[in-house]
């Protein structure tokens, strides 16, 4: 589902990182999340690719679908 992103605990804790690379999700979606442009994040990292920045974008909104139920 998202082939660019894996999971290892031998690589950041399991934290999810772009495949292949010591960069997590969360530090793209928090660069967006503040003010950063794609091409400011590929100027700053540029072994990413603009589609692992799109596919963690795509993997933080999967997360957010969760349920919450009232009581």
């Amino acid at each position: 589902m998202f082939e660019r992103i894996a999971f290892d605990p031998e690589i950041m804790g399991g934290r999810a990182c772009i495949c292949g690379m010591r960069i997590p999700v969360s530090v793209i979606v928090g660069q967006i999340a503040h003010g950063a442009t794609i091409e400011e994040i590929l100027t700053d990292y540029p072994e990413l690719e603009s589609a692992d920045i799109q596919q963690a974008l795509e993997y933080a909104a999967w997360l957010a679908q969760e349920e919450v139920r009232l009581v």
